[in-house]
């Protein structure tokens, strides 16, 4: 865990703590279905943990269970995520992503001006 403070215009960053992926036992996003940054981590002990955004939270998700699918290959559990966006198999976690969202908005924006040129009798 690293403390972030700025001096004038100079940033620093302290290292406050360290932990080992071989020792994390349980990551818990908390509510999968609302967009919150928090998350806990469960080593020996529970440490309380909030993300920059709910996106940076999953990112964070994602590369811990790459990390350990390369190289401890142990099982830990990852809970109260969305799977879909924590699979790499999901469309919505491919490098298109953007593509795809902005293609969903572009079908809506086009369906409601549809409906709003259309003559209601």
């Amino acid at each position: 865990m690293v403390k972030h403070w700025r001096v004038d215009r100079e940033e620093k960053y302290e290292i406050v703590e360290k932990w080992f992926l071989k020792d994390l036992e349980m990551i818990d996003g908390k509510e999968a279905d609302t967009d919150n940054p928090y998350f806990d981590m469960h080593f020996h002990k529970v440490y309380n943990m909030e993300a920059y955004s709910c996106a940076s939270k999953y990112t964070f998700a994602r590369s811990l269970s790459k990390l350990n699918e390369m190289y401890l290959k142990k099982d830990f559990k990852i809970v109260n995520f969305d799977d879909t966006y924590l699979n790499d198999d999901s469309i919505w976690s491919s490098s298109n992503r953007d593509f795809v969202v902005v293609m969903k908005v572009c079908f809506y924006a086009f369906s409601l001006l549809c409906l709003s040129l259309c003559r209601l009798t």
